[in-house]
């Protein structure tokens, strides 16, 4: 397997990318890595991965026009390196709607989807469970028909990855009956109500609760859902951490539940799924976290290594056109 990797937009520089390289190298070397990036970084770990020049960084406010102007910047780089050595996978944690938009421009998309989504799973409460989301924030606003759509290329996700048979999807709204959120939730609902992998509308207090195994939102709502929940993931551990800390009798109470705690805490960090999949187009487009840092975007690496070996891109096309 081939990966391209851009080494550089990320919030906590090209460091911490390359040290992320490093531990993914060490668990998987059958992976043929190309690291895009300035030449005294990927030079470095040339004994690894393939170096691969670039010489500007796309600032995270980029848009279309400018990631499509700057062709020598690492994601630029970065994305005509897959097409160049048809590589099976690429990964960026630089500005989203440049590299989701480049993306979609010169790797296109699969034949017949309207518009690519960004698609993770995310923990529920039931022990090896996931639940897949999409649209996470690849667009801030969606027809029903790509709601639709999304639902179809969810249900595909969660069959593949999680090997669910008859996957349950949902519609995210306010309210669990037939008539209830906006005007687009309800005109998608109409378009999916017949479906039989279609089980009505969930509100966002219960996605985690491990019922549904696909939940479709518009890119702007799956986008905040995300954000919100990543922030009362670090919220409640913060808090429990600080609760330990108030006397001698919770530290010794701490030291009793610890397994416990330890659990959850790993349950709840966002930092472990790493990434998301631009679903949709002909290639595994994972987007890591702006924020990574080493374990987080190796984590994202293994996302990328893991959707690659399911050649969940080709069989979600096989899928599609076929259906």
């Amino acid at each position: 397997m081939k990966l391209v990797v851009d080494t550089l937009g990320g919030d906590n520089g090209a460091t911490e990318i390359i040290e992320a390289i490093k531990l993914f190298k060490g668990e998987h070397p059958d992976v043929e890595i190309f690291a895009v990036g300035m030449k005294e970084d990927v030079d470095a770990i040339q004994d690894i991965a393939h170096p691969v020049y670039a010489k500007s960084i796309l600032p995270m406010e980029a848009g279309v026009l400018e990631a499509m102007r700057d062709k020598e910047s690492s994601m630029y780089v970065a994305v005509e390196t897959l097409l160049k050595e048809n590589a099976d996978g690429i990964i960026s944690s630089g500005s989203t709607g440049a590299y989701l938009s480049l993306a979609t421009l010169k790797i296109k998309k699969i034949p017949g989807v309207i518009r690519p989504a960004l698609i993770t799973s995310f923990p529920t409460i039931i022990d090896n469970q996931n639940v897949v989301l999409l649209d996470v924030g690849a667009n801030n606003e969606n027809t029903k028909e790509e709601l639709a759509q999304f639902a179809k290329m969810g249900l595909l996700y969660s069959q593949i990855v999680f090997h669910k048979e008859n996957p349950h999807v949902y519609l995210v709204s306010n309210g669990s009956e037939k008539g209830k959120g906006s005007p687009l939730v309800k005109e998608a609902y109409s378009l999916l109500e017949k479906e039989p992998f279609f089980f009505g509308n969930m509100e966002a207090r219960d996605i985690l609760k491990g019922e549904a195994d696909v939940v479709v939102f518009d890119g702007f709502t799956g986008n905040v859902y995300l954000k919100g929940s990543e922030g009362m993931a670090k919220m409640m551990s913060g808090l429990m951490k600080d609760a330990f800390k108030r006397s001698i009798f919770s530290k010794i109470g701490y030291l009793f539940a610890k397994k416990g705690f330890d659990e959850l805490k790993s349950k709840m960090d966002y930092k472990k799924v790493g990434g998301a999949l631009l679903v949709g187009v002909n290639s595994v487009v994972v987007k890591a976290h702006g924020n990574s840092d080493r374990q987080s975007f190796k984590a994202a690496m293994n996302v990328a290594y893991n959707l690659m070996d399911k050649r969940v891109v080709q069989q979600i096309k096989e899928r599609f056109l076929g259906a």
